[in-house]
């Protein structure tokens, strides 16, 4: 099982992630990510599942049109860990490569 992070750890990972904010009273990390149009945002959604399929780490979305609102969080940890951090770099390079 994955170990959660500590505050400090926590903090010094989100100055990593652009957009990304704690939620879940430092539990979770949470991003809005807004596309062009659906199709964009889907095919965001689709490469990060299959990104959050092999680390075996899913997330908590929504998507509504051309948004989707993330949040990450390691519930057998009770709380944000390094798999979350890991995530969300992904996604944040997943979201450049769809936006083009």
């Amino acid at each position: 099982m994955a170990e959660r992070l500590s505050a400090d750890a926590r903090k010094q990972a989100l100055g990593t992630l652009p957009g990304w904010a704690e939620v879940q009273d430092g539990k979770g990390i949470g991003k809005t990510f807004v596309f062009r149009d659906f199709n964009e945002a889907f095919g965001f959604m689709t490469r990060a599942a299959l990104t959050a399929e092999k680390m075996d780490h899913h997330p908590e979305w929504r998507n509504v049109y051309k948004t989707v609102e993330v949040v990450l969080s390691t519930h057998d940890a009770g709380g944000l860990t390094k798999l979350d951090i890991e995530l969300a770099t992904a996604m944040n390079a997943i979201a450049k490569l769809t936006q083009g």
